[in-house]
């Protein structure tokens, strides 16, 4: 594998549910792959679980680590071709990008969407200028429009916890008081449809995702009735798609907050989360504190899904 920014890359998702499951039970059996080897992981925005836990996969793998935070202690970079650069920002990501390179054998990126153009957001700008000049493999630590790391922990955490083959996953819609990327959702839904699981996706109107990505999963407008039966709830909040409201908190209905009320439809489901998430407003304290939650080995899976993905990209150098 070279890179690794969406589902298509990982390939036969049983294959890697089977190989993550190997890992996890032998994390530091394949410490030759990474030695002397280098990762490079790239902020452009914050990070808790992404970090430390593609970090502790790197030093699993035996390799050095290096982590660059662009908004502390990095030159302040331009990423546009053309502009006269006569303001803030004294480097561009062209050059910025080929040394970087220079430097590692490996580069995780995270820039999360800027909502200033839903064309460069949906272009993945700045993951792809990684791409193209970096000379290295490059890996999604979360990019504008997808989170490939935290779907294949999602998918491995549900594999582990799935009492019947093809369980009923339900993707539902939380109010949040901040605009937040679609990537996490888009994300899920990708590898959630790619898996084969009965999916569905419950938002109010507006929140519409981008049709690609919702796929064959079937969408339902009233929460309750999407509820009903279901094995596993993930609860995300995510901003209007569509235009003119690209990026946009829309609505703030805390009637699509998670509760024990709403969970009592399932069929005993576990309930997940990306984390970090806001008590009260994505979900209440119950439901997260409860039995049925996965969000902390979901959490701990992290690891997992990051060090498969770079155990097959030094399988390839």
């Amino acid at each position: 594998m070279r890179h690794f920014t969406n589902v298509n890359d990982i390939g036969d998702l049983r294959e890697a549910v089977k190989e993550a499951l190997e890992v996890k039970n032998n994390r530091f059996g394949y410490k030759h792959l990474g030695q002397d080897k280098t990762l490079l992981m790239i902020f452009f925005n914050s990070s808790l679980r992404t970090r430390l836990s593609t970090q502790k996969a790197a030093m699993n793998l035996g390799m050095n680590t290096i982590v660059l935070d662009v908004n502390q202690g990095a030159w302040k970079l331009e990423t546009e071709r053309g502009v006269i650069m006569d303001g803030d920002k004294p480097e561009h990501l062209l050059e910025a990008v080929p040394v970087m390179g220079c430097y590692c054998d490996v580069i995780g990126v995270r820039s999360f969407a800027r909502f200033e153009s839903k064309e460069d957001d949906y272009n993945e700008k700045i993951l792809n200028q990684f791409i193209e000049h970096s000379g290295r493999p490059v890996f999604s630590m979360e990019a504008a429009t997808r989170h490939p790391l935290q779907s294949f922990a999602d998918l491995i955490t549900i594999e582990e916890n799935k009492t019947k083959e093809r369980p009923k996953v339900v993707m539902t819609w939380a109010p949040h008081p901040k605009s937040l990327p679609q990537a996490v959702p888009n994300s899920f839904a990708e590898w959630m449809n790619a898996a084969g699981y009965d999916f569905v996706i419950t938002h109010p109107e507006g929140y519409e995702l981008d049709p690609k990505f919702v796929g064959n999963a079937r969408v339902e407008y009233d929460q309750d009735k999407a509820l009903e039966g279901a094995d596993f709830v993930y609860a995300k909040n995510w901003s209007a798609y569509a235009d003119p409201n690209y990026g946009k908190v829309i609505n703030m209905d805390r009637g699509w907050t998670v509760t024990a009320e709403k969970m009592a439809l399932t069929n005993n489901a576990k309930f997940m989360h990306c984390l970090p998430v806001r008590r009260n407003m994505i979900v209440s304290d119950d439901v997260i504190e409860s039995a049925n939650s996965l969000v902390i080995p979901e959490a701990a899976n992290r690891e997992i899904s990051a060090q498969v993905v770079l155990k097959r990209i030094l399988e390839g150098l």
